[in-house]
């Protein structure tokens, strides 16, 4: 039997969107009784050491030849593209979003990994990309051959509509706290709106980026919203079910994004949904089901909130429009499918020169 062997640096159960990706393509392979499995490389990626870079080789090399080979984009990148091409063996790269737009990225780090990555996707006998904005990306910026970059959309399951906080309005955001998730922005945004009733859930990671987490949570203490934010750091499948059930709208105004899973998430839970404008959360949003916004404008973020939280009739026409829009988004099996047609069909031998 063929077999997909999804190669990912660290552990694949951790709690963000790439890994959740990567997790959830394996699951669905396996319950349609295919063989998939996570192939553990080491976890400092996108950073590595070169004796981290010999490792991941070392474990790519060991992978079965008639296996497919996808490497999450996260350490492919990384990864040398003389390293790959001594593989001798066609290897897939797997593109969440490209690692030099990053933000928060020093300039020399982001024409470094933007080199690397150009490098090595050259090597890639085929890539996928998780949204067609991403595909754009890689086509026009790194001048990679659309023919040889495929889209495999996260899916988004039926939800139950969200239930809501109550009497307080709950803002959620979904996203561990980095750079480019832009916290600090919307926490000045709802510092604005004292004379409203909200809470602010904030469930991502707080050890992605360090200097930012502390960074937020300054902010937050100067900004006087301590006592109606919460940060909860990273939460499991349940809780991120029970926090988007207890959210009546959610916000995040990323810099960019090269899906937005989150998003589709509270979409599908009914909830109104503000966030950064970019290409991929664009194609995810309805007009009606909330607002886009320039990420770093805080009036126009704290306005967007406002007409949401102070008024019940817009929240419940939002929340409705977002539900008719999430039930028009892909679902896993479809993006399974992908993944299922290459190891069908095979990588091709070689990538294009």
């Amino acid at each position: 039997m063929a077999e997909l062997v999804l190669a990912v640096p660290g552990d694949i159960a951790a709690p963000t969107g790439g890994y959740r990706y990567d997790a959830r393509v394996i699951a669905e392979l396996t319950g349609r009784g295919q063989a998939a499995r996570a192939l553990s490389l080491p976890d400092n990626f996108p950073a590595p050491s070169d004796a981290s870079i010999a490792g991941a080789l070392k474990a790519l090399s060991g992978v079965p030849a008639e296996a497919t080979l996808v490497v999450d984009g996260l350490a492919y990148g990384a990864l040398p593209a003389e390293g790959i091409v001594a593989l001798g063996r066609p290897v897939a790269a797997l593109v969440h979003h490209p690692l030099a737009l990053e933000t928060g990225l020093s300039p020399e780090d982001a024409a470094r990994l933007e080199a690397s990555e150009r490098a090595a996707l050259a090597a890639a006998a085929l890539v996928i990309a998780t949204s067609e904005a991403t595909r754009t990306i890689l086509v026009e910026r790194f001048g990679l051959d659309g023919r040889r970059v495929r889209v495999a959309e996260p899916g988004v399951d039926p939800k139950p509509r969200a239930k809501g906080g109550g009497e307080v309005p709950v803002v959620l955001s979904v996203g561990a706290v980095t750079p480019r998730k832009n916290h600090a922005t919307l926490a000045r945004a709802l510092a604005t709106l004292s004379d409203l009733p909200w809470r602010w859930v904030v469930a991502g990671a707080l050890d992605r980026a360090p200097a930012c987490a502390d960074a937020l949570r300054g902010e937050i203490a100067s900004l006087g919203i301590s006592d109606r934010t919460e940060l909860l750091g990273a939460v499991d499948e349940a809780g991120l079910s029970a926090v988007f059930d207890g959210a009546d709208v959610f916000a995040l105004p990323s810099r960019f994004e090269g899906y937005g899973m989150a998003v589709a998430e509270a979409l599908a839970h009914g909830l109104p949904v503000i966030a950064g404008r970019c290409e991929a959360a664009a194609a995810l949003m309805s007009e009606r089901a909330g607002a886009l916004v320039e990420p770093d404008d805080v009036d126009a973020l704290a306005q967007a909130l406002r007409a949401l939280l102070d008024n019940p009739g817009a929240r419940a026409r939002a929340s409705n429009a977002a539900r008719t829009r999430a039930a028009r988004l892909p679902r896993w099996f479809q993006c399974a499918d992908v993944f299922e047609h290459l190891m069908d069909r095979g990588l091709p031998s070689a990538a294009a020169t």
